[in-house]
Formats: structure tokens, C-alpha cells, sequence
């Protein structure tokens, strides 16, 4: 996940910074996410998918479940 999300921002060339401001996250949190050192909540990945322009789904697809 956190690889999918890396690949999203960088394609609409946001800094992990820029993206944390506008998903309302710490960027801290947002790196730990990126290295699949954080789990995130629901309301968090929509936050995430939201500002990357993103559907669930196409950030969820095929991952496996635990």
C-alpha cells in the first residue's frame, strides 16, 4: 500500500509534505505510511486517496488481506 501511494504522489509531483498538509496527517506519519510502518484507518486512506486523486480500490487492489 504504502508503495502505491509513493507511486501516486510522485506521479502528480507532490512532496510527502504536501501531501500530509492536505490529508490533514503529520508528515511523519505520512513517511511511516509510505515505508508500511503505519496501518492506516479507513478515514485515513480516503483522506490519502482524496487528495491523490484515487479511488479505493485502485489503491487496494490485489493487496493482501493481513
Amino acid at each position: 500500500m504504502g508503495a502505491r501511494i509513493r507511486r501516486a504522489r510522485k506521479r502528480l509531483g507532490l512532496s510527502q509534505e504536501q501531501l500530509a498538509l492536505e490529508s490533514d496527517l503529520d508528515r511523519s506519519y505520512m513517511g511511516g505510511v509510505e515505508r508500511g510502518e503505519r496501518n492506516l484507518s479507513f478515514l485515513k486512506l480516503c483522506a490519502i486517496a482524496r487528495v491523490l486523486k484515487k479511488d479505493l480500490p485502485s489503491l487496494t487492489r490485489e493487496l493482501p488481506v493481513s
